[in-house]
């Protein structure tokens, strides 16, 4: 599984920067926890539009872990293997709140991925709020409600702290 999340890593962020075509886009890498005991990492390609709204492209790896019920703790083996999926997909994110320096997004979308065993699709609503940084860097945190179908866990829940680097 870890050397699948690099790969994935990996062809996202070169194929990302393959796509920009007027300079107007940035790749987006956040991480971040979610209820109960899950971990995310989303890797995407973000294309703005007039007034802030974007759309996004992304690649998106979640991991949960359990406690171990051999030692009653976490292990590595309880942390890594538990449960991990991965999907990809898109998002409109509609500008809601501008300010000076930062902007906020409502971010709604789905996307199509797989566990181990089962294919499974994703409904995606939050809010993401950026912060402008100079040379057209950004510094964002999300909001994120992730509604799974045939995942093993229904409801994901949590917070994504990221940036967005330019791609020219």
């Amino acid at each position: 599984m870890k050397r699948l999340f690099i790969l994935l890593v990996a062809v996202l962020s070169m194929s990302t920067v393959a796509l920009a075509d007027d300079g107007s886009g940035k790749v987006q890498v956040g991480i971040g926890l979610l209820y109960e005991n899950g971990m995310d990492m989303t890797v995407g390609y973000e294309y703005e539009t007039r007034y802030h709204n974007a759309w996004e492209f992304f690649g998106n790896a979640y991991l949960k872990w359990e406690d171990c019920l051999s030692c009653g703790h976490i292990c590595p083996d309880s942390f890594w293997k538990s449960y991990n999926t991965w999907g990809v997909g898109a998002a409109y994110k509609p500008c809601v709140v501008r300010g000076r320096n930062n902007y906020g997004n409502l971010r709604l979308g789905g996307s199509l991925g797989s566990d181990r065993h089962d294919i499974l699709g994703g409904i995606h609503i939050g809010y993401e709020h950026s912060y402008s940084l100079r040379k057209g860097w950004q510094l964002f945190w999300q909001v994120k409600s992730d509604v799974m179908i045939e995942g093993k866990d229904l409801l994901r829940t949590g917070i994504v702290i990221g940036i967005k680097i330019p791609t020219r």
